[in-house]
């Protein structure tokens, strides 16, 4: 009987997810320029693939690009989590709202923001600059391959901090209030309850916290493409905006699906060893 109310949603389930996943396999096993001509190479997409240097230098953006997002989405997150958690703050709901606003908006939509902010000549970020006097700072923000990943990834971690914001402040209020007040008590400030009770109380949350930012920033797209298209170069391009150029701008469909399954296979195994890891150590710590 319970078979019978799951199908529905397993067939649409099989439908949009496993069976894509499966058709891509089969079209990574050839040589596919689009339209009706496929000439089968076999595995030969993905031998190409494990040479392609270029692939492997988007990879290194993306991991660069997860790492910063961790930092700056989880751990932001957190800290102003535990300022709103304080007891006696007001306007809680005002500010949950206001920071998760960010989340609702398209991914197109930040990115162009993001784009106009660090505009060379109108952006608001060297008119700040020049406000404050620091005209040696000004730059091509967006064309600097030394900062471009950096300034790339900051509108991910503004977009984004609000959604993790809402997820550790719920599992924040679920802790008894009894136990900060023991914790003072005992001269506990708030750094030291910070550090040494809510995290440890809520690291079963952190740890799904974890899992989503970097499955979230592996397949990262549309804020790059809306400021910088991968550019200057391959500079800013992370792993799905190659595949994307590769299918679409070089029309090179049968490569470009062995990119996109190579990209689901690193992004799971990634999700996998963290999640193993961060399990262990937690179990670890607990001991």
């Amino acid at each position: 009987m319970i078979g019978l109310y799951l199908a529905p949603v397993l067939i649409v389930y099989i439908f949009v997810v496993v069976s894509p996943i499966f058709a891509a396999i089969y079209y990574s096993t050839f040589k596919w320029p689009g339209g009706r001509i496929m000439t089968p190479i076999g595995l030969q997409n993905y031998v190409d693939l494990l040479k392609d240097s270029v692939f492997w230098g988007v990879f290194k953006n993306n991991i660069y690009l997860t790492i910063f997002c961790l930092i700056g989405q989880i751990g932001l997150a957190f800290l102003f989590a535990c300022l709103l958690n304080v007891r006696g703050m007001r306007l809680k709901g005002f500010h949950r709202t206001v920071a998760y606003f960010p989340v609702t908006l398209s991914a197109i939509v930040v990115g162009f923001v993001w784009f106009a902010i660090y505009h060379y000549n109108y952006g608001i970020l060297n008119f700040l600059l020049t406000k404050i006097g620091k005209t040696d700072l000004i730059k091509v923000w967006l064309q600097d391959i030394k900062v471009i990943m950096a300034v790339v990834s900051v509108p991910l971690v503004w977009q984004y901090i609000g959604l993790y914001l809402v997820i550790i402040l719920s599992a924040m209020t679920s802790i008894s209030p009894e136990v900060f007040e023991m914790a003072e008590i005992d001269g506990a400030g708030g750094f030291r309850k910070a550090i040494f009770i809510t995290l440890p109380l809520i690291r079963g949350t952190l740890i799904t916290c974890v899992m989503l930012c970097i499955a979230g920033n592996m397949r990262a797209f549309e804020h790059i493409f809306a400021m910088t298209r991968g550019g200057p170069g391959y500079s800013s391009s992370v792993m799905a905006l190659y595949a994307y150029n590769i299918s679409f701008n070089q029309m090179n469909m049968g490569y470009g699906t062995s990119l996109s399954v190579g990209i689901l296979i690193i992004s799971m195994t990634l999700v996998a060893v963290s999640r193993v890891t961060l399990t262990w150590l937690s179990r670890k710590g607990e001991v």
